[in-house]
């Protein structure tokens, strides 16, 4: 059974629960959202969705993923982004975001040592946490690497057009 499915069956279940219908946009939504993988927003999943199902409109969407945050099957996260991205995994699953400032991907990572400092921290002042999240900025590797040979072209063409110095 594929993480779509699961997702399906898991969402379908809290309809059933909470008195409200199981649709086939629903269904349709819920399916594209688990087989994205990764952090997106109620706008990319909406056109994404829309090349196949015209009939979705975009509100559809954002109530749909709202009622995937209420079934605890997806997170609302704000990445300095204007939107917001919505991810496939669960709350109490603690990870921490890299975000890479020029193309916007965001990568997950785990850390023991970060959960571990974080809940140090909060004891030894009374805290009690209730999420914990990090968010790094920055730039990721293509990125770098595109830059890299960007700069690598701009020094490779000034050095080809440099004029040889008269003898006085």
């Amino acid at each position: 059974m594929t993480d779509s499915d699961s997702g399906v069956r898991n969402f379908t279940d809290f309809l059933s629960r909470a008195g409200l219908k199981s649709t086939r946009q629903r269904e349709r939504i819920v399916r594209a959202f688990f087989a994205a993988g990764r952090h997106i927003s109620a706008e990319e999943l909406y056109h994404q969705i829309r090349a196949q199902e015209p009939s979705i409109g975009l509100v559809t969407v954002y109530r749909t993923l709202k009622l995937l945050r209420q079934a605890g099957m997806a997170t609302e996260r704000k990445f300095g982004d204007t939107y917001a991205r919505f991810d496939p995994n669960p709350a109490d699953w603690t990870h921490h975001h890299l975000i890479c400032t020029r193309c916007g991907k965001i990568r997950e990572f785990q850390d023991a040592t970060l959960r571990d400092l974080g809940a140090k921290v909060a004891r030894s002042q009374g805290f009690t946490i209730s999420e914990q999240r990090l968010e790094l900025y920055g730039i990721c590797r293509d990125c770098a690497r595109l830059d890299g040979r960007r700069a690598a072209g701009r020094s490779r063409a000034v050095q080809g057009h440099a004029q040889p110095r008269s003898a006085p």
